[in-house]
């Protein structure tokens, strides 16, 4: 049950990942809490369904990073660790000339941390090669906050293009060229600012690297875990409305607010930027133009049930990247059933199949027909078929802004933005993917960090 010690009362808007985990918080620390989320359901990004007689199958994340502790120990805390599986195989290919080729061992996000499996490799060129090795000898340079200035210095452009990019790049549907080097590359970032080389930098981090696997996911889907956090909520007395979108957020007597017509002591706004600058924007407008100024980017996910024959060629790797200048529509494709046990279909393999980014959005406005053709033809293309792909059942998920773009400079801007709230609407708190990360295990702690600076503000810190 709740443990209301003096009853402090805080509002959640927005029941994603980041919301839900405030929520948890603030209600482990006493606090009363209502969270509304405008969809008929909870999890936002995350989502779970059947497909091709199969359960639990995600149609956006699919597993978490296991190395950063938030989601696995999130999963621990609510009874969920040991529904926990790993990839039963993490090895990718990439698309160059038609072929796909193995991605180079000893890589960190893409990044060279050596030059042995680079050298091995024939996705990448002897000219690009060389061009690699020259990070070791070149003269320390300020590329700023910019990810692609960075790589391109130090590797040269192909490294960037064939490698970087196409990891990185997928993982926040943009181009490396428009990314911070630190709000989305926080592991490369350090190394970047105190290593002269790069490589020797990452070379070195890598020695104490933290072995076991780098993904999990619940053996029931994703959603399986927001299902598990709700019930939990609901359980510990938190007031959970779904399908309830909220309209107004005005300042009351006392240093409280009203959130329509409920009276609270702060509020923790868990919505992407633009809904949470139109709340915002009637009392601290500077704020509301900034939080309106974050970029978002769109992506179509198709699940696909393809016959096994079809992937014949294709020995256990986990997937392909497609990077930009080899790009129709597709941007990634996931080998599902190879990459995740429990979705091995009888006959048939599950394949998980990206459209667009920030710089292509026209998958968003495709029809289903086209989608299908696109995909059957462009991976047909990429395993060698030399027809389209026969796929017996299509799922086409439009995720529409779904994407926050960090653009060089976003750690500063989120700072003042934050410094700037505080002043004018201290005790609002802002959470979620548009900030500080966009993984599930940054959401949580995002989610966590928001209920922290609530109860600093108005009281009750959370355990």
């Amino acid at each position: 049950m709740s443990r209301v010690r003096d009853g402090r009362r805080a509002v959640v808007i927005g029941g994603g990942i980041a919301g839900l985990s405030a929520a948890w918080s603030l209600s482990k620390a006493g606090w009363q809490v209502v969270v509304f989320e405008a969809d008929d359901r909870w999890g936002g990004k995350i989502t779970s369904s059947s497909f091709g007689g199969l359960t639990g199958i995600d149609a956006g994340a699919d597993a978490f990073l296991a190395r950063v502790p938030e989601a696995r120990a999130l999963a621990v805390e609510l009874g969920m660790g040991d529904d926990l599986i790993a990839p039963a195989t993490g090895a990718a290919l990439v698309v160059r000339r038609g072929r796909l080729h193995p991605i180079p061992e000893g890589l960190v996000l893409g990044v060279p941390a050596g030059l042995g499996g680079l050298a091995r490799s024939r996705l990448i060129s002897w000219p690009g090669k060389l061009r690699a090795s020259a990070d070791v000898v070149l003269p320390r340079r300020d590329h700023g906050d910019s990810l692609g200035r960075l790589i391109s210095g130090r590797f040269g452009r192909e490294i960037a293009d064939y490698l970087v990019d196409p990891l990185v790049g997928s993982i926040n549907a943009g181009t490396i060229d428009e990314l911070s080097l630190e709000a989305s590359t926080p592991q490369i970032a350090p190394i970047a600012q105190r290593s002269r080389s790069l490589l020797l930098g990452l070379r070195q981090g890598t020695k104490s690297a933290p072995g076991g696997p780098v993904f999990l996911t619940p053996h029931g889907g994703m959603a399986s875990l927001v299902d598990r956090l709700v019930g939990a909520l609901v359980a510990a007395g938190v007031t959970m409305h779904s399908g309830c979108p909220i309209t107004s957020l005005r300042p009351a007597a006392s240093d409280r607010w009203l959130v329509d017509d409920e009276m609270v002591d702060g509020v923790v706004l868990a919505t992407p930027a633009g809904p949470s600058a139109a709340l915002i924007r009637p009392h601290a407008s500077e704020v509301a133009d900034q939080l309106a100024d974050i970029a978002y980017a769109g992506v179509v996910m198709v699940t696909a049930l393809v016959p096994r024959s079809e992937l014949a060629a294709i020995g256990a790797v986990s997937g392909y990247l497609v990077p930009k200048p080899e790009q129709g529509q597709v941007t990634a494709v996931s080998f599902s059933s190879r990459k995740w046990p429990h979705w091995w279909a009888t006959d048939h393999e599950v394949m998980r199949v990206s459209l667009g980014h920030t710089g292509n959005p026209r998958p968003m406005t495709m029809s289903d027909d086209e989608i299908r053709a696109t995909v059957s033809r462009e991976v047909g293309g990429h395993l060698g078929l030399q027809r389209d792909m026969k796929v017996a059942e299509f799922r086409i998920t439009r995720w529409e802004n779904a994407f926050p773009q960090y653009r060089p400079g976003h750690p500063g801007r989120v700072l003042e933005l934050d410094r700037q709230l505080e002043l004018t609407m201290p005790g609002i708190v802002l959470a979620g993917a548009a900030y500080r990360g966009i993984g599930i295990p940054a959401c949580i702690r995002d989610g966590v960090r928001a209920a922290h600076l609530l109860s600093e503000r108005v009281g009750n810190a959370p355990e």
